[in-house]
């Protein structure tokens, strides 16, 4: 079941990025709904965390909500997306210890995001600022708990923060790379399935989720 999943994730990634590339729109919109269903059936087959599940299930809120354009959907789809990161943050933390060898590339995550925002910042819808820069706080700050779980789920993080930086420079009319849709969809499902394989992995780790010994509470011979 879990290989037929697999196969069929793979399957609907392809329709989906090729639809784009042939300029068939109708054929994006039809499959994108089945892309994070699929990956979270997938993830339950294989006896993934409920987290974990939940956090593909958001995504697939989010890609269903923003089907739909309108600053409604957007912020509805947004907000999805951003109770994924969450997710995905207590999976991080539940699952890796932060190695002290990344602690200093924070500053330079907490740089590109103050960076992107200020750049931004004029050009955005007046209304849409604000949960912008919130969303990307958060986004930014998933991106960086990736780093717990190696350089895979790291470079999933790093993809994530580039597909929805591409949503938002087209947002704000700035000039993005064409098709602007196929580099959306291909760097975020790489992200998703990257995130999501890292977190089976490290759920799958022998002591996984274990809380440290200096951490825990004394106990009395």
């Amino acid at each position: 079941a879990a290989r037929l999943l697999l196969a069929a994730f793979a399957v609907v990634v392809a329709l989906d990025l090729g639809g784009l590339l042939a300029g068939y729109p109708e054929l994006h919109l039809t499959v994108k709904p089945l892309l994070l269903s699929v990956l979270a059936a997938w993830v339950a087959v294989r006896g993934g965390p409920p987290l974990l599940i939940t956090a593909a299930v958001f995504g697939w809120g989010g890609d269903t909500l923003l089907r739909f354009e309108d600053d409604t959907a957007f912020l509805l789809g947004m907000g999805s997306f951003a109770l994924g990161h969450v997710c995905y943050l207590l999976l991080f933390r539940r699952y890796g210890p932060t190695p002290r060898h990344v602690l200093p590339l924070g500053a330079a995550y907490a740089a590109v995001l103050v960076l992107l925002v200020a750049l931004l910042w004029p050009d955005l819808p007046t209304g849409l600022r604000i949960p912008v820069a919130a969303y990307s706080l958060l986004l930014t700050a998933m991106a960086f708990g990736a780093l717990r779980l190696g350089a895979a789920t790291a470079v999933g993080g790093l993809l994530f923060l580039l597909s929805d930086a591409l949503i938002a420079m087209n947002i704000a009319e700035w000039n993005t790379p064409a098709p602007h849709d196929f580099w959306v969809m291909s760097t975020y499902l790489a992200a998703q399935y990257l995130l999501v394989t890292g977190v089976l992995r490290a759920a799958r780790t022998p002591g996984a989720g274990a809380v440290p010994e200096e951490n825990r509470p004394a106990v009395d011979a």
